[in-house]
């Protein structure tokens, strides 16, 4: 496939406005392809075709929405070489990471076809008349979730498949039956063109309205306030910083029609060591801690960013350890210059301000050496300093850890409980610990979207019971989920269909029940056709 570096706007292609260069992080070098930031008539072209684009589209039967998506899948997998090769030159992840998050994209794009096919997802409801009843009669009531209207996506740095342009959001927004404009993240605008021209090409296989799908570029962000600000967008979805986050937010809700962001943005995913692990398994625990934390050089959103520990004997032996493993790991690359400048300022500014101290570092790379590098490192800090220090509960994206001593499990429960929004929360315990300690359960169910015990948070599963979210600042709605199955409800909305005769209501709301889906009639779930 052939890179033009220009917005893919429906059918038609993009203006050449400011142009700009992929950096490859591991020499820091730009790439040849020039790529070219759309213009303010791009961004209203592409809102405008996804708004003509979505009567059709938004009405289209499950199975047909699910046919778009396998053949976006296929055609990734078809192409899967050319699109990692390119990946790996735009942010310096192995080829074997880039090849399984190839993977991940195609199986959650099968997987919400499989959703939209069965069709069950639209929650249709149907309470009957009782025309007789007094003192007022009752009317017939049928309800069900239907599209919102054009999604802006905007694609993520560390995952420049997984959660960009034919990414979660995108395949969860386009199973809902909305079309999607997605603002290519700058870091990798080549990967990005690559699937977007896919994903057109299978907008035309399957005959569908031009404007199901554009891609936008900018090496900046005006084009991405452009986008969230046009009024034919009707939500957002966006994985990045929590400055980015939020920015995005006030500008959604500050529209005459305020739209919903939805924003996953800043999570340390603190992991809690109970007084019975240290001694049992403390070898094996900081070897699993210390590939969990720099695994993709400390780059997912997932990556505990805190570890609890008890203060008790085994406490400097387990400390020793992990220490010898991160002094043993090699400097990493990170995605971007910038990104690795903010992570070396960061760990500087812990230890230099006294509020943490620099336990351990890993191999510092070659000064000579070009490129995005990053040194490993381990911190340390007493649990007074840390739930005295906002600071050092913020999280740090890159291959460090912050390790926290606590005294009891009064202490414990305190810094868990002035935690604020995570993604994860890990517990680490022996038998019968859980139940000693039920009441961090409990408050960690307030603080975060997913609790794991005795694993590591890095590793998202995608299925459907999955909750890849959490209260503020993790996400901006705690009630959504950028992974798995339950994502596709942000970009839907209720609508209730009152006496309306049987031949004017959607499929899914006929009495019949012709799609054969789960309903709920008259209070009770069930398959069959209703009186």
């Amino acid at each position: 496939m052939e890179l033009k570096g220009v917005s893919l706007i429906g059918f038609r292609e993009g203006e050449k406005a400011t142009g700009f260069a992929a950096i490859n992080p591991a020499t820091g070098q730009p790439l040849e392809t020039q790529f070219y930031a759309a213009s303010a008539a791009d961004v209203d072209r592409a809102a405008q075709l996804a708004k003509k684009a979505v009567p059709a589209y938004g009405s289209l039967p499950g199975k047909d929405r699910a046919a778009f998506l396998r053949h976006i899948a296929s055609a990734l997998e078809a192409n899967a070489s050319d699109i990692v090769k390119r990946a790996n030159l735009e942010t310096a992840l192995p080829e074997g990471r880039l090849q399984g998050e190839m993977g991940r994209t195609c199986n959650q794009l099968r997987l919400f076809a499989q959703v939209v096919e069965e069709g069950s997802w639209v929650g249709a409801r149907l309470d009957s008349p009782d025309p007789g009843r007094k003192p007022a009669p009752k009317p017939a009531i049928r309800s069900m979730l239907k599209p919102l209207g054009p999604a802006a996506v905007f694609g993520a740095s560390n995952f420049p498949l997984a959660f960009s342009v034919a990414g979660g959001d995108t395949a969860s927004a386009l199973a809902a039956g909305n079309p999607v404009v997605v603002k290519a993240h700058p870091a990798h605008p080549g990967t990005s063109e690559l699937v977007g021209q896919l994903i057109r090409e299978s907008v035309r296989a399957l005959n569908l309205p031009e404007g199901v799908f554009s891609l936008l570029f900018d090496a900046g962000i005006e084009i991405g306030i452009r986008l969230v600000q046009h009024p034919a967008i009707k939500a957002v979805a966006f994985t990045g910083s929590q400055a980015g986050g939020t920015a995005l937010m006030k500008l959604a809700a500050a529209r005459p029609e305020p739209i919903p962001c939805y924003a996953e943005m800043s999570s340390v995913n603190p992991v809690f060591v109970l007084p019975g692990v240290l001694n049992k398994r403390g070898g094996t625990f900081a070897a699993g801690l210390q590939a969990s934390f720099t695994l993709g050089a400390g780059q997912f959103c997932t990556k505990p960013g805190v570890v609890l520990l008890p203060k008790e004997q085994g406490t400097d032996p387990f400390l020793k350890e992990l220490s010898n493993h991160v002094e043993s790991t090699g400097s990493q690359t990170l995605l971007t210059p910038r990104i690795a400048n903010q992570y070396a300022s960061a760990v500087e500014s812990r230890s230099s301000a006294g509020h943490a101290k620099v336990l351990a570092k890993g191999a510092k790379a070659d000064e000579s050496e070009p490129g995005a590098n990053a040194q490993v490192a381990l911190l340390v800090a007493d649990s007074k300093e840390f739930q005295s220090n906002e600071e050092l509960a913020k999280e740090i994206f890159g291959p460090t850890t912050l390790v926290v001593p606590y005294t009891n499990r009064e202490d414990l429960l305190a810094i868990a409980e002035n935690l604020e929004g995570h993604l994860t929360a890990t517990i680490h315990a022996e038998d019968g610990e859980l139940e000693q300690y039920a009441e961090l359960i409990d408050i960690l169910t307030r603080k975060v979207g997913r609790l794991l015990l005795n694993s590591y948070p890095t590793g998202v599963e995608v299925c459907h019971a999955m909750v890849h979210g959490g209260p503020f600042p993790a996400t901006s709605d705690s009630r959504s989920t950028s992974v798995g199955t339950r994502a596709i409800f942000r970009f839907a909305r209720p609508v209730c269909y009152q006496d309306f005769p049987d031949a004017a209501l959607p499929d899914a709301l006929k009495s019949s029940n012709p799609l054969g889906i789960w309903r709920l009639v008259d209070g009770e779930w069930t398959r069959a056709v209703s009186g």
